[in-house]
């Protein structure tokens, strides 16, 4: 259908159907002032290709996670004369990749191969379901890995012996983890430099252009401060832990005779609301080996070697 200046005229229907949204969705949008009201021809109402591209903007924006109130500002100021490029180029210098990391193609018997040579399908659906893997539609049994480097470090885990099940366990808690200090990292870089961009009304082509700068300048920081504090604990723990381990010596075995122990209930509670409940017995077995030792001191201190029961002749 076209209108007699030449330009394509559509009943909300076919809008509907060109744009992908519902007629609904085009009539809450006209009350809510995002998009110009139709042309009144006769009993009809006819929309122009205007009203298109004004959809499709709208949809875009929704894509990268903006709220109606703000597009709604968007638009406007579109419409006063101040271009959306400035905008949408940092919207566009945003959703781009955060890593040099390419994407890798990966068919099941590969994954198979790599994981042990026995398949798994429940653990092909988890590393799925966290995003590992994406199934490449229309090619059966053929997987996207947006992270090679995940599934490879996966892959050395498993190899070192770390169950499937495990390896999953351990990526959701990290991910929570990291999805924490990616949010900190941008709060704390909106607070100290993009405030000033991010006023009452929409940034001038000037600013945003400006702000799609410091994205790109500011995009590696956070991945480098990450890897910086993340070998400066990892080496600090990984001494410590070690330190602890080799104190600790073998783990000894538990004497033929050896009887529980029952403590009171209420000793009990009052280690866990100390500890928790987790790490009581933990707690219980460190204070009593603590208690031995200390006793043991104070005896050699006074009158020589004890006897603990143990033939200690070598």
């Amino acid at each position: 259908m076209s209108d007699e200046a030449g330009g394509a005229a559509y009943r909300i229907e076919d809008l509907a159907h060109r744009s992908g949204a519902t007629v609904r969705t085009i009539r809450a949008y006209q009350d809510r002032g995002l998009l110009p009201r139709p042309e009144r021809r006769g009993r009809a109402n006819v929309y122009a290709d205007a009203h298109l591209a004004r959809l499709r903007q709208i949809a875009g924006l929704l894509d990268r996670g903006y709220t109606l109130a703000s597009i709604k500002e968007l638009l406007e100021a579109w419409d006063a004369g101040r271009g959306l490029g400035g905008i949408l180029g940092l919207v566009a210098e945003v959703d781009g990749p955060w890593t040099d990391e390419r994407a890798d193609r990966i068919s099941r018997r590969e994954l198979v191969e790599r994981f042990g040579g026995r398949p798994d399908d429940a653990a092909v659906a988890e590393a799925v379901e966290l995003g590992v893997l994406e199934p490449v539609p229309g090619e059966e049994d053929v997987f996207l890995v947006p992270s090679p480097q995940e599934l490879s470090v996966a892959v050395e885990l498993y190899n070192a012996g770390v169950s499937l099940s495990a390896i999953a366990l351990h990526l959701r808690e990290l991910r929570g983890q990291v999805e924490h200090i990616a949010s900190r990292f941008l709060e704390f870089t909106t607070e100290h430099v993009f405030a000033r961009y991010l006023g009452e009304h929409p940034p001038s082509d000037a600013e945003t252009a400006e702000a799609a700068s410091l994205v790109r300048r500011l995009r590696p920081l956070a991945q480098q401060a990450v890897d910086a504090e993340l070998a400066r604990a990892m080496r600090h723990f990984a001494n410590r832990h070690l330190s602890r381990q080799l104190a600790a010596g073998p783990v000894p075995m538990e004497p033929e005779n050896a009887r529980p122990v029952q403590l009171p209930a209420g000793t009990i509670r009052a280690v866990e609301r100390m500890v928790g409940a987790r790490h009581a017995a933990e707690f219980v077995t460190a204070a009593t080996e603590r208690e031995l030792h200390a006793r043991t001191l104070d005896h050699l201190t006074v009158n020589g070697p004890l006897r603990t029961g143990v033939d200690e002749t070598p």
